[in-house]
């Protein structure tokens, strides 16, 4: 992702957040996140917008696809817009500032190179979604239903699932939002982003 677009996402994204969210906390959320990372992180270490930029890029994509989502789901004035900003633009706000870049040998035409990669170093290891809650959380105060979908965003994904709970199938069933930025996530991913495995 070239510098000019990472800049036109970031202006992008905080456009979003300013005019949509009102709640007290929002300005100081932004100022933390313009002195962190998060404008130029990418999304995942080697998946989605492995890529400077990806993070941000990865948030904005959430962004619409929830909106579309709602939109189908409640009509376009059905719905708290408040929230679904909140939700889609923060669900991964616990990936701000766990990524480091380091060099690995790569064999390129025969001939050994040192090539650039993504680590993470996450020196708050809280989980996944429920970190993303705990940290917007320092900043506003969250609903239910918001807190509840950014939590259970990763779904069946999330290493709680993925070692035994189904906690996340009785969140979807109580706070249909944490389903809709489930999917919202995954159509980004898989589809946005074109995320092959």
């Amino acid at each position: 992702m070239d510098k000019e677009l990472i800049e036109q996402n970031k202006t992008t994204f905080i456009m979003l957040a300013k005019d949509d969210i009102k709640r007290e906390g929002i300005d100081a959320l932004l100022t933390w996140l313009e002195s962190s990372d998060f404008f130029t992180a990418p999304a995942s270490t080697k998946f989605h917008l492995c890529e400077e930029g990806g993070l941000c890029a990865h948030s904005l994509n959430v962004y619409e696809r929830m909106v579309r989502l709602c939109d189908a789901e409640y009509g376009e004035d059905g719905y708290n817009k408040e929230s679904i900003a909140i939700i889609a633009l923060f669900h991964d706000l616990c990936k701000t500032n766990i990524y480091k870049t380091e060099m690995r040998n790569v064999k390129e035409n025969g001939e050994w190179v040192q090539k650039p990669f993504y680590t993470v170093d996450d020196s708050l290891p809280y989980g996944h979604g429920e970190k993303s809650v705990y940290m917007l959380s320092g900043f506003m105060k969250l609903t239910r239903d918001e807190a509840m979908a950014i939590n259970w965003h990763m779904g069946g994904l999330d290493a709680r699932s993925q070692g035994g709970s189904f906690e996340y199938s009785k969140a979807f069933t109580k706070y249909p939002l944490a389903l809709l930025i489930h999917l919202a996530d995954m159509q980004a991913t898989f589809i946005d982003e074109n995320v092959e495995e």
